[in-house]
Parts: C-alpha cells; sequence; structure tokens
C-alpha cells in the first residue's frame, strides 16, 4: 500500500491545486486543515471540478501555531508538502511580527516531519526569498541567490517567507538531519482558483480591474501558473536528485504591468471599460517610495531584475510550464470578474 503524502492547508490556493494533481495520480492524500468543519472547502471545489479518487483523501486537524495534532497528521507519511503559510490570507495580515510566527510554523513542521520519520518535505517558498536584491538588469537571476532581509522596500510577507526558508536550511544544516527538504520559490501565482482562495499575487489584476489605479505601474513581473506550480512540487517529491535543493518556479515569459492590461483589453472585451489607460512615469513611484510603503514595495519591483531563469527545474526535475504567463493572467482575470462585477 502506498504511503500517503500530507499537505498542509487544504483548503488554500494553491494546496487545492496540488492535492487535485495527487489525486489524479491516485496518490492517496491527507490534508490539514485549522477546523474539520472547513473539509467541504475542500471537497466541494475538488468535485466540482471533476477530481477523481476523491475517497482517497482524508483529513486531520493541525494548526501551525501549535504543536497539537501534527504527530496524527504525519503518522506514516512518505512527504509533506508544507504549503499552508502560519497566519497569513492572502498577502494579507501581516505586520513586523509575522517573520517569527513563519519561522516557527515551518520549523514546527519539519521537526514533526523528522518525529515522524517523513523521507522529504517539500516546502511552498517564493521568488521574495530569491530575486528581490539583484538590481542588476543585466544579470540573470537563479537559485543561488538570496534576497538581503535588510533590503528597502521588501514587503513583510516577504521577508516573514524568506526569514522562514533561511532558518529551516539552516536548522537542517545545524542539526545533520536526515529528512530531505526541497522549496519551491514561485513567482506571481496566478491562474484559475478552485476555490473561494486565490494569493496574494491575484492583487496585481484586481489592482486593473477594480478601478483603484488611475495609471499603471510601469513594473514587470514573473508570472506562473498555480497548476505549474503544483506539478513541480509533484515532481520535487518523485525526483531523487531533488534533495536539498531550491527551484525557480516562473513562466517562461515575463510581462510587465501595462502588457497584463493590453492583454486583458484585448481578449476579454468585456473588462476594457474597467481598465486603466495611462501608464505612470517611474519618476512619479520613484518619489511617491519616499512616502508610501506600497509604493516602496512598487519601486522595488520595478529595479529589480526579471531576467529569471527555471532551468535548474528543467534539467533537474523535468518540469516544463504547461501554461504561459499570458493564460496565467486570463485566468486570474476570469477568476477575479464575476466577483467585481457584482461588486459594481
Amino acid at each position: 500500500m502506498t504511503s500517503p503524502v500530507l499537505v498542509t492547508g487544504g483548503n488554500g490556493f494553491l494546496a487545492l491545486h496540488l492535492i487535485a494533481q495527487l489525486l489524479a495520480q491516485n496518490l492517496p492524500v491527507r490534508a490539514t486543515l485549522r477546523s474539520l468543519s472547513k473539509r467541504e472547502q475542500v471537497t466541494a471545489p475538488l468535485k466540482d471540478a471533476g477530481v477523481r479518487n476523491l475517497e482517497r483523501l482524508t483529513f486531520v486537524k493541525a494548526d501551525l501555531t501549535q504543536d497539537i495534532g501534527w504527530q496524527t497528521a504525519m503518522a506514516g507519511v512518505d512527504t509533506v508538502f508544507s504549503v499552508a503559510a502560519p497566519v497569513f490570507v492572502n498577502g494579507e495580515n501581516t505586520s513586523s511580527a509575522t517573520a517569527e510566527v513563519a519561522v516557527q510554523g515551518t520549523l514546527r513542521i519539519l521537526k514533526a516531519a523528522e518525529h515522524a520519520g517523513v523521507r522529504r518535505v517539500v516546502m511552498t517558498s517564493n521568488f521574495g526569498a530569491v530575486g528581490f536584491s539583484n538590481l542588476d538588469q543585466d544579470r540573470q537571476t537563479t537559485e543561488r541567490d538570496w534576497t538581503d532581509p535588510k533590503q528597502p522596500g521588501l514587503s513583510l510577507y516577504e521577508r516573514s517567507k524568506l526569514i522562514a526558508e533561511q532558518r529551516a536550511w539552516a536548522y537542517l544544516k545545524g542539526s545533520g538531519s536526515k529528512l530531505e527538504f526541497t522549496t519551491i520559490n514561485a513567482g506571481a501565482m496566478l491562474g484559475t482558483a478552485l476555490g473561494p482562495h486565490v494569493s496574494g499575487s491575484f492583487g496585481i489584476v484586481r489592482n486593473l480591474l477594480d478601478g483603484s489605479l488611475r495609471q499603471i505601474p510601469d513594473i514587470m513581473v514573473s508570472v506562473v501558473d498555480a497548476r505549474d506550480v503544483a506539478a513541480m512540487h509533484i515532481l520535487a517529491m518523485q525526483v531523487p536528485d531533488a534533495a536539498g535543493q531550491r527551484f525557480l518556479a516562473v513562466a517562461d515569459q515575463v510581462l510587465s504591468m501595462p502588457q497584463m492590461a493590453a492583454l486583458i483589453r484585448r481578449e476579454r472585451p468585456a473588462l476594457a471599460a474597467q481598465l486603466p489607460t495611462k501608464t505612470m512615469p517611474d519618476w512619479f513611484l520613484s518619489v511617491a517610495a519616499h512616502f508610501n510603503r506600497t509604493a516602496r514595495e512598487g519601486n522595488l519591483m520595478r529595479t529589480i531584475s526579471h531576467n529569471v531563469s527555471n532551468q535548474k527545474a528543467k534539467t533537474i526535475l523535468g518540469w516544463r510550464p504547461q501554461y504561459t504567463a499570458e493564460q496565467a493572467v486570463l485566468a486570474a482575470a476570469d477568476t477575479l470578474a464575476p466577483a467585481l462585477q457584482e461588486s459594481r
């Protein structure tokens, strides 16, 4: 009998795609939830999406901020997908204290996995832990890069994910652990949502559609479809050489926010009237960065290198993105459109 795999935060945006793909491979999946009353948030969208083998999906109550439940969650498990963040809701609710909360949640997973005899942990990290300190537009960003936690303009959310990943690697190295560990450092995750939750990156597309922007910042974005990120997680579980590695998950193309607006206007004409038409001058964002945190974060995004390599995942994992950056953006727009139209 195949050992179950564990997915933390089973009702999350990426977790639902990951569970769907694991079940499609007929693998037994155990998902953690902070409350078992949320099971329907997982099973209903999966059923609506036509996912098979739902009888192979089970649930266990566990919270990343508490020790209780994790011994039960990991009993007999071969691989843990550490997908959930301890306290973040779509990238919101961040404060200067959240980095330590993220660290403790990550270490709780690793220690519980060691105690349970888990073979491998695949952790969802992000591009913010890799490329936000490479300001050389001509230098390619790879998995060898690390963002400086003190980088001006780095958001509290990105900083918390960065520090959590750094502490995870340091803990495993310092303890001499035999636990295999891999991180997936995803770009701006877009695509189709299977459930009610979306990633914080959806804010990029939402801001284009909800009328909150009068002018579009000329910011490049390293996009990836969540379905491709889920596929990379599974490959990271299956490929022996993935142990001890970081992998950047980004599409082959990079898009600017004005290009996204033009794409939506062209391919989704029903949404065209909602889109801003003017591009914000770079100097305006630079000046605003002195006074506003959101502008500082946007200005950092404008100045970093978006020449990002996904070659390592292709070489070691045999991964190939199945969705272009344009397809991911349009799928996100389609996901957001009904709720935005209702609110008007």
